[in-house]
């Protein structure tokens, strides 16, 4: 395998593994989860809820024992929309091969245990996609305007990082293109400096200091400000298990939805310049706590509990591109891909090549505009 593919593999798979692991903490506290588990969870593990099909009607999902969330399921999907186009996406290819793919392709969904429709399982701020551009007939540069801000176009967005490896600023542009479709303000934002993380963490050379420095540099208001003060925070643990309550204070000043995950703040996920999504500088700081070991990455996200899926599929998908597909434990990839009955290491492959055709694109695109420009030298000449 090359290092491009391995690379690749490793964040996608690197994902899919914290999704699936995450998935079962979600939306509950550090102490709930040691509570449930007799202690952190250390791996896969059954749901949280004993009752999961009836415990939460509006939410009737199998997390745990493996299972994939919506958003891996969003990254495939994501994946599959770059096979097709063979280029960089903008937020008409989102509307125009995404969307197509949510209301009519029906694949197996672990946590409903059936084939189905993807838009049946995405939550309601990622219909929103569909309401808005099927239905609605929006613009898809402004879609998102008027969706709650939340992390919903962040999740899904590693693959735009690996179409950019190791150019971070292109990989940032490119996701705020896609997510406009989508989310807006600093729900945007973070799509942004998520995809221009990966794209570093593809480097060769890359490693959690620069995946900082990039996150940093292209940062802009309330998702810099978190970014930096969870940063600073994270400095000083030196293990995550007695870290958590640390980086939760440090990023709280910029979360809106609150304490309680299960009933936001009247004032949450509206557009702000000062806020942040949680999800993003808590993932770094874990990546920072723990030196970029994917193992512990992913454990100190899934403990963390809140939006724990989402949290160590950033992390998880930034300390695989670091690393490669051997750091990303074995009997965990075996385990999802069972559980989920999916390959999880599939879509690395894919959207490698298609990185490799982007590149040759562009790079004739490049040549074109710079025999164009070297006219202009003659001319001055």
């Amino acid at each position: 395998m090359d290092t491009l593919q391995d690379k690749a593999t490793g964040a996608l798979a690197g994902a899919a593994v914290g999704d699936a692991l995450g998935g079962a903490a979600e939306g509950n506290t550090p102490e709930a989860i040691q509570a449930r588990y007799g202690g952190f969870i250390e791996g896969i593990v059954p749901p949280f809820l004993e009752d999961w099909r009836n415990a939460r009607p509006i939410a009737p999902y199998h997390k745990g024992d493996g299972h994939i969330t919506d958003d891996t399921l969003m990254t495939t999907a994501l994946v599959d929309v770059y096979a097709a186009v063979r280029d960089h996406l903008d937020a008409h290819a989102i509307a125009e091969h995404l969307v197509p793919l949510l209301i009519g392709d029906k694949r197996w969904i672990p946590e409903l245990e059936s084939e189905a429709l993807l838009l049946h399982r995405i939550f309601l701020a990622e219909k929103w996609l569909v309401t808005r551009l099927h239905y609605g007939h929006i613009d898809p540069r402004e879609a998102g305007v008027g969706n709650i801000v939340n992390c919903g176009a962040t999740m899904y967005v590693a693959p735009v990082g690996i179409v950019n490896a190791g150019d971070p600023d292109a990989a940032y542009a490119e996701a705020v293109d896609i997510a406009g479709a989508h989310q807006s303000s600093y729900g945007r934002e973070a799509a942004g400096v998520y995809a221009a993380a990966v794209a570093e963490a593809m480097r060769p050379e890359a490693d959690v200091d620069s995946v900082v420095a990039a996150a940093l540099r292209l940062a802009k208001d309330g998702t810099r400000d978190a970014v930096a003060a969870v940063a600073e925070a994270a400095q000083g643990i030196s293990d995550w298990r007695t870290g958590l309550a640390e980086l939760r204070r440090a990023v709280e000043p910029f979360d809106t939805v609150g304490p309680d995950y299960r009933a936001p703040a009247r004032d949450a996920r509206i557009p702000s310049r000062t806020k942040a999504i949680e999800e993003l500088p808590v993932a770094i700081g874990l990546l920072i706590a723990t030196g970029g070991d994917y193992r512990e990455a992913v454990l100190g996200a899934v403990n963390y509990g809140r939006d724990s899926d989402s949290i160590a599929v950033m992390a998880g998908s930034i300390a695989g591109a670091l690393g490669g597909l051997e750091v990303v434990p074995a009997e965990w990839i075996a385990g999802v891909s069972e559980g989920s009955r999916t390959d999880i290491t599939a879509t690395g492959p894919v959207i490698a090549a298609v990185a490799r055709d982007v590149w040759a694109a562009d790079a004739e695109r490049a040549a074109r505009v710079a025999k164009a420009r070297s006219a202009f030298a003659g001319a001055a000449a």
